[in-house]
């Protein structure tokens, strides 16, 4: 199962060349990964473990492959995420920046939870895990970005 999120296009995300910037692909990437892990969040509600990913978490890193350049246009592109890979204190997540049947991006993020009280990056809990696997795609772990 995948999330998509659908991304608007704004003006001041265009650079000298006429496309999107990169650096503009990380923020959109940010706003599809909040909106998936609110979701998850809510689905879940506050169970033993608490309320699942809202304690925060960080970005470990990023991997991106840029396969065209985007253009600025009225119609927002479709960025679906999965999950590729669930450790004990990390998560992977798989991303498609597409247009229909043009993809954009793929690209790959590692996200640590992180106790924001203590400081300090925790370990998954059972309620984060299972609702990850939901999204798990394997398909996705064995192709391109995010090995």
């Amino acid at each position: 199962m995948r999330h998509t999120f659908s991304c608007p296009l704004r003006w001041s995300d265009m650079d000298a060349f006429g496309h999107v910037n990169n650096v503009v692909f990380l923020r959109y990437l940010e706003e599809a990964r909040i909106d998936f892990m609110w979701r998850l969040a809510r689905e879940v509600g506050s169970g033993a473990d608490g309320e699942p990913f809202t304690g925060g978490s960080v970005v470990a890193r990023h991997e991106i492959d840029y396969l065209r350049p985007l253009v600025h246009r009225h119609e927002p592109v479709a960025i679906d995420i999965w999950v590729n890979k669930i450790g004990a204190a990390s998560a992977t997540f798989g991303y498609e920046v597409t247009d229909g049947d043009t993809c954009y991006v793929r690209a790959s993020t590692v996200i640590v939870p992180f106790d924001l009280k203590g400081q300090r990056p925790r370990r998954l809990t059972r309620a984060e895990r299972d609702l990850l696997a939901e999204y798990y795609d394997d398909r996705a772990a064995s192709s391109g970005t995010g090995n």
